[in-house]
């Protein structure tokens, strides 16, 4: 007996039917994963697995640290009414700055919650938060605070922990600790949509340390907790905070993913089932997911232009040209057996949508020029690096793309917050996380990304606190990928606002196959 990756007990033994008869009469129940894989059972079972079968089976090492510490629980947490007092919500931090009334609350929601996911909309200083909630824990029990991030937003989580002298220990999560103190620990995620695959490595280390003995509580940070509109990539936060949904994966998914086995034998998810099974997840999860609007704030508006383009008879034989010879470079390579020759529609989409975002340059940089001549302060976001290197070699300003360090996209960044620099360029992976851009009076998507959580994540980073004046952000549109990619982005926003904002909206199911095919149908 050992513990899995993802922090289950895991029970591994020769076939034999009389054994299985005993793990059956377990409780918590487990799930058989097959004869090679054996059993997995929650940590509540560990006494009846040890009584059941410990002198019987090897008791690997990391189970038996485990074991130590299940037998030896930590003392309970203090009554929320103790933490509140501790908390000092109401006292200004070493910076200046009063705690905001959604803050405070926020912070009161957070400790009166074991395992709880913090969905405020970006912008409303989620960090500080969470932060208060658990300089308040710290006071008033010994344990040690644990803030798992990515690498690019540790100095931030440092400064605010600093202006409320609270110790924490950052990890990344490109490093997650299989290993932590024997003391209690908080556990707070930042970011924690990262976890949306159940099936990546990194969210198996993330339940790993969410299912730790030691565990005080797990607190998820993020704006976009179901940021691709579909429930499976919640279900991952749910089983790290231990909420009842998450106890079988299996039915999780035939009450609110409508899953599809592909060719492989493997689950598939579709949008296409009714949104009543969303309006039932909301219900379910109302009290372990706080999502609060920036309208709460007074923000200034936030405002879209859409600029629909249409290419000359030459750019367009130019556009056709470069098209074809991505197609008929996939064609060879596929005849060849190099690549699946299946994906042919998915190859055309990309092709057209990294090529029409060169062809809308000539459009883009009319605008920017026009914006920076009266000394406005822009963000340009792409999905594509070529588009971005472009626009810096006419027009200049900072480029923001994981080409860089670390350290040379702070820099880039600072230059833009302090106006020296009025063009930043950046791709959503590099600039729609974590960074805070409020000098932006306008920000330009030269194409969307796929998932409405990293439209949101792009332009909620000019649109935040600190800001002065409206923000408006600029839609270049060219061609039906721009045209589908919008759809799709529609449909999963109007599911995403089921669960967290309205209860009632219409939906227009239009599988992405089906528009993946009309798109082959008209190039």
């Amino acid at each position: 007996m050992g513990i899995t990756s993802t922090g289950l007990i895991k029970v591994s033994f020769p076939f034999d039917e009389v054994t299985n008869a005993q793990l059956r009469k377990i409780r918590p129940r487990g799930t058989f994963r097959g004869i090679a894989k054996g059993w997995e059972f929650p940590l509540l079972a560990a006494k009846a697995l040890q009584d059941e079968l410990g002198t019987r089976f090897l008791i690997k090492n990391d189970f038996a640290q485990w074991l130590e510490w299940i037998q030896k629980p930590l003392p309970p947490l203090p009554p929320h009414k103790d933490l509140l007092k501790k908390a000092d919500l109401h006292v200004e931090i070493a910076d200046g700055r009063m705690p905001l009334p959604h803050q405070r609350s926020g912070a009161s929601w957070l400790l009166a919650r074991r395992g709880a996911v913090l969905a405020d909309e970006m912008g409303l200083g989620k960090t500080l938060t969470s932060l208060l909630a658990a300089r308040a824990m710290a006071r008033c029990c010994d344990v040690r605070v644990i803030v798992l991030a990515p690498m690019g937003l540790h100095s931030h989580w440092q400064r605010e922990a600093k202006t409320i002298h609270l110790p924490i220990t950052l990890h990344s999560w490109a490093s997650i600790p299989s290993q932590l103190v024997t003391t209690g620990f908080l556990l707070i995620v930042d970011e924690a949509h990262f976890a949306q695959s159940i099936q990546a490595k990194r969210t198996k280390s993330l339940l790993r340390l969410a299912r730790h003995p030691r565990l005080r509580a797990i607190w998820m940070l993020t704006g976009t907790p179901m940021k691709n509109g579909r429930p499976i990539q919640l279900y991952p936060l749910l089983a790290a905070i231990d909420h009842p949904l998450a106890k079988n994966q299996n039915e999780f998914e035939e009450r609110f993913c409508n899953p599809i086995l592909n060719r492989r034998g493997k689950s598939t998810y579709s949008n296409n089932k009714d949104s009543s099974n969303l309006v039932e997840l909301r219900r379910l999860t109302s009290s372990i997911i706080l999502h609060r609007k920036k309208n709460l704030l007074g923000l200034p508006p936030k405002t879209r232009h859409e600029y629909n383009l249409e290419l000359l008879p030459l750019e367009a034989t130019g556009f056709n040209h470069r098209l074809k010879i991505v197609i008929d470079d996939y064609r060879s390579r596929a005849a060849r057996g190099f690549v699946n020759a299946d994906t042919e529609a998915l190859v055309y989409l990309t092709a057209l949508r990294r090529i029409a975002s060169e062809f809308k340059l000539p459009a883009v940089a009319k605008l920017l020029t026009k914006l920076l001549d009266k000394g406005e302060s822009i963000v340009v976001f792409s999905s594509y690096v070529q588009p971005l290197s472009l626009m810096h070699e006419s027009l200049g300003g900072d480029l923001l793309t994981g080409q860089q360090t670390i350290k040379q996209r702070e820099i880039s960044v600072e230059r833009f917050q302090k106006g020296i620099n009025k063009l930043l360029l950046a791709t959503y992976n590099s600039g729609g996380y974590g960074l805070t851009l409020h000098r932006a009076r306008h920000v330009v998507l030269l194409e969307r990304p796929w998932t409405p959580g990293d439209v949101e994540q792009a332009e909620d980073r000019c649109h935040r606190l600190g800001m002065k004046g409206r923000l408006v952000s600029h839609w270049f549109k060219l061609g039906f990928a721009d045209e589908l990619v919008d759809s799709l982005l529609l449909d999963k926003a109007k599911r995403i606002e089921v669960l967290l904002g309205r209860r009632k909206v219409q939906f227009e199911n239009q599988s992405l196959s089906i528009m993946m095919k009309r798109c082959l149908q008209l190039f």
